[in-house]
């Protein structure tokens, strides 16, 4: 009898213990990313969003961060957390699209005037109604998006560039994004599709004589030695997003999905604070040492985002043009709108 009853004191005791372990357990958040610290979004996953999760969860919920594609790159990063490999994930709203085309409006030419129009519309409303779209179509939960690198900017070795007129004939080197082939085409250049590690020699050689890249990336791969001439038109922002695979965030309890959002919401607004600074940083370097970095004139940016419409036709059905009205109305683009209707983009 003494030894059963001992039997079942153990018992207790073991239980008690798992129970006790469960219970204060840490929930660990894997999280693969091609951003790596040194660059916006790998320090503001280091700075904001790592030490505000486990500062509101008391250390019950943390980041287990993998840069630098040291797990995945950005698609395989998105499969992986519907694997349950990961948790977390960011990449290019364009990659996204890979599973769903709820973010697919972030990447239509000229949907925003300016970076500071991007962060703010975002950070307001877009962000969140597309998110909630993602969720159900995509398998992912999309908790915050973000600017990496601001807005595309031309710049070529050829020379001058003020309106589409003046990129005729010459070859623009373009990724394999339908849209920046069509933008390139349709504003005279040769699209020549041409690779990211080669661009610089490319530029000096003379095989191409244009890019189309975000600031920051074209300095940090010193395109401007060799490009001289630089032209600010922006149209193509540089989106990104940080989401969760949702059979994994739907296992979360209310406070802990509410301790996530809340580091999201942190890490949203502090890389766009470092990103603003990565591509001011960017400009200015860039600046102090071309020819010339052009602003065009209002009635010349006409016939700059008049050469995105068929972007925008080959795009329609992957976002909502009622959304994408609402969006360019909040910045005071009603001849864009107007041009977009008559070409039954909108």
């Amino acid at each position: 009898m003494k030894f059963t009853s001992i039997l079942k004191v153990v018992a207790l005791s073991i239980a008690t213990t798992c129970f006790t372990q469960s219970a204060n357990a840490e929930t660990i958040l894997k999280l693969g990313t091609v951003g790596f610290k040194g660059m916006p979004i790998g320090d503001a996953i280091d700075q904001a969003l790592i030490p505000t999760l486990e500062k509101v969860s008391g250390g019950k919920m943390k980041i287990e961060p993998h840069y630098r594609k040291s797990l995945c790159s950005e698609q395989s990063c998105g499969e992986q957390a519907n694997q349950g490999l990961i948790a977390m994930w960011t990449s290019s709203t364009a990659n996204f699209g890979n599973f769903g085309t709820a973010l697919a409006i972030f990447d239509l030419p000229f949907i925003f005037k300016s970076i500071e129009d991007a962060d703010r519309i975002s950070s307001e409303w877009l962000a969140k109604k597309q998110c909630d779209i993602a969720a159900e179509e995509s398998g992912h939960v999309c908790l915050t998006v973000y600017s990496s690198g601001g807005f595309r900017q031309l710049g070529n070795a050829h020379g001058p560039v003020h309106v589409p007129d003046d990129m005729k004939g010459i070859k623009w080197r373009v990724t394999k994004s339908p849209i920046e082939y069509t933008l390139i085409k349709n504003w005279g250049a040769i699209p020549v599709p041409y690779d990211w590690a080669q661009l610089y020699q490319g530029l000096q050689t003379g095989v191409v004589s244009g890019q189309y890249v975000a600031t920051p990336w074209q300095h940090v791969a010193k395109l401007h030695e060799v490009a001289k001439y630089f032209t600010e038109i922006s149209g193509v922002w540089s989106g990104n997003q940080l989401s969760m695979d949702k059979r994994q965030y739907d296992k979360l309890t209310d406070e802990e999905r509410e301790w996530l959002h809340t580091a999201a919401k942190a890490f949203g607004e502090h890389v766009q604070k470092l990103d603003r600074e990565w591509v001011k940083a960017g400009e200015s370097a860039i600046k102090s040492s071309i020819e010339e970095w052009y602003v065009p004139t209002e009635e010349e940016m006409k016939l700059w985002r008049a050469g995105a419409v068929d972007a925008w036709l080959n795009a329609k059905g992957a976002y909502d043009p009622a959304t994408a009205e609402r969006v360019l109305e909040e910045q005071g683009l009603t001849d864009f709108i107007a041009t977009l209707k008559e070409a039954g983009a909108l």
